[in-house]
């Protein structure tokens, strides 16, 4: 289940050492020269010719700015701009966009194991004000919508949270919306009638309490970017038993410790990334 819900591939071909990687890719302010294109695996890979989302646009706003992560391939800044503009059409408050990717994709400091080839977005629950001043737009917080320790979801739990990962995952570009387990449930439960289609791709996985997690497929002619498996049939709601299962708590935790390795870890990357990073 780990590997599949974090990333499912062989490695690429290889070269450069991580640790050598990881401080230039940190440390790159312009993307890389040339035709988009996502290289390598959502945990082991970069972007080409990656563009940046503006800091705020009809219904979103940028957090964060000075990490320098809102940056990705041009289907990721069409995809997150598509689903503010629909959210304002919609007339629900704006979307908070965290993390995208750094100007030239790679490893991140501090909390990612993926958000590496321009293709993932970390979007927050919690709607961003209409207007930011800078020092409020680094100081923002985050907000759970669910309560771990009771093991439901809380008030922030809206019709807006539903109908913002439904518009998310009609997007025919994303692949995958990660969310944590109780709200998977959740929306299971809310979804009425034949309209279930969107629910598969809602994955369960660690985390997520106070934001969902998109990912995009590989772009079309993207030869190098390397994709995960085929999504099972089905919404997927009544294969929830793995998360809520008291039985299973030892192996949830035995999964949580290798994911929080995963996001430490330093991986070698594509020797296409070189040529990136040089650029």
């Amino acid at each position: 289940m780990f590997r599949l819900a974090l990333l499912c591939c062989a490695s690429l071909a290889i070269a450069t050492p991580a640790r050598a990687l990881a401080n230039g890719w940190a440390e790159a302010r312009a993307p890389a020269d040339g035709r988009a294109e996502a290289i390598g695996t959502y945990t082991r890979g970069c972007v080409r010719g990656a563009a940046a989302l503006p800091l705020k646009g009809p219904g979103f706003q940028v957090i964060h700015p000075s990490r320098k992560r809102y940056f990705g391939h041009p289907d990721l800044i069409a995809m997150v701009r598509g689903l503010g503009k629909r959210l304002a059409r919609a007339r629900l408050r704006p979307l908070t966009v965290a993390d995208l990717a750094q100007p030239r994709g790679g490893p991140a400091p501090n909390g990612h194991a993926s958000h590496q080839t321009g293709l993932d977005a970390d979007l927050w629950f919690r709607p961003a004000p209409r207007r930011m001043s800078r020092r409020k737009r680094e100081s923002f917080a985050h907000r759970a919508i669910v309560d771990i320790r009771r093991k439901r979801t809380t008030r922030f739990f809206t019709r807006r949270v539903v109908r913002m990962l439904r518009f998310a995952a009609e997007d025919t570009r994303v692949n995958r919306i990660f969310v944590n387990p109780l709200i998977k449930r959740e929306l299971c439960r809310r979804t009425r009638g034949q309209e279930r289609d969107w629910l598969r791709k809602i994955r369960p996985w660690y985390g997520h309490a106070a934001h969902f997690h998109v990912r995009l497929s590989c772009p079309a002619g993207d030869r190098q970017c390397k994709p995960q498996p085929a999504l099972p049939a089905g919404d997927g709601c009544d294969k929830l038993d793995y998360w809520f299962d008291e039985r299973a708590q030892a192996q949830r935790r035995k999964g949580r410790e290798r994911y929080r390795k995963a996001v430490a870890s330093e991986p070698t990357l594509p020797a296409a990334c070189d040529a990136v990073l040089a650029d």
